[in-house]
């Protein structure tokens, strides 16, 4: 279970947001990110594959976005 976020951990949001400021990253998507990082985890559930095969984790690994990209 993931714990709720903080207000102490609102600023490291508001930087992943203007990190990709040319994308622009959402709150919900820097949200997902952070949350991602924090606890460890390198798979996505999004729709939205385009923003999520751009952002890294830790600055170089790709996400596993699922669901997979039809062939």
């Amino acid at each position: 279970m993931v714990a709720n976020l903080a207000d102490s951990e609102l600023p490291e949001i508001h930087t992943l947001m203007s990190q990709y400021r040319d994308r622009p990253m959402d709150f919900a998507d820097a949200t997902l990110i952070y949350v991602a990082r924090r606890e460890s985890l390198t798979t996505i559930f999004t729709v939205d594959r385009e923003n999520f095969e751009t952002y890294r984790i830790e600055g170089r690994r790709k996400f596993r976005i699922v669901p997979s990209q039809r062939p």
